[in-house]
């Protein structure tokens, strides 16, 4: 499970940003100032760290100094929008800069294209009561486990993964199937109506006309 560090000191958002985390299935610790913050670090390893600015005791800023060189990724989140200011946080190291107010999804495919660019990607997801694990390829829902095929299992993933973005038919199946697409066959279509029905989905995987499917969220 990817570990995330959240330091911002307004309440409200910090606990925005832990509860949508924690659901997404990572394991949060929160730090209200930069001093906070730092015998954190000190004390526990990080996948990533969510970074507010004006933060008491020691600024964003300072502390992104004191993270660069352990390596681990930061991004930067922001009232601070100017260009100016996303050019001096970019320069200090920070990986992406995220500019208040911010949209909730924004940053959870923010934090999930950091970790995937590092190689720190997820293992686990929850989701409408399912439980995946690809590491060991489990899938279980109301804590039983779910039979899924290989190539079931490795669709269930991708659309997971890219949850309410529509996915092209052909670049589904060539990732998938790592075959070109050539249009005739059903084999991806029974894939996902075998999905709906094991993981009783149908309301959730949709079918887009004329481009492919969804996993809508």
């Amino acid at each position: 499970m990817n570990r995330i560090l959240i330091v911002e000191d307004e309440k409200p958002i910090l606990n925005l940003l832990y509860i949508n985390l924690r659901d997404e299935g990572y394991e949060c610790a929160c730090a209200m100032d930069g001093l906070e913050a730092a015998d954190l670090l000190e004390s526990r390893s990080f996948d990533l760290v969510l970074l507010d600015i004006m933060i008491p005791k020691i600024d964003g800023y300072e502390l992104l100094d004191y993270i660069k060189p352990v390596g681990t990724p930061v991004i930067m989140i922001t009232a601070m929008g100017r260009v100016d200011d996303k050019i001096k946080g970019l320069k200090k190291g920070a990986d992406d800069y995220i500019v208040k107010p911010f949209q909730i999804g924004e940053v959870l495919a923010r934090v999930e294209a950091i970790l995937r660019r590092v190689g720190k990607t997820k293992t686990e997801y929850h989701i409408f009561g399912v439980y995946i694990n690809t590491k060991h390829r489990i899938v279980k829902k109301d804590n039983r486990v779910i039979n899924l095929t290989v190539k079931e299992f490795d669709l269930l993933v991708e659309l997971v993964e890219n949850k309410n973005i529509a996915l092209y038919r052909e670049q589904l199946y060539e990732k998938i199937w790592n075959e070109p697409f050539t249009g005739e066959t059903r084999t991806l279509d029974s894939h996902i109506q075998r999905l709906r029905k094991k993981l009783n989905w149908e309301d959730h995987i949709k079918t887009i006309f004329r481009i492919g499917y969804r996993l809508e969220v």
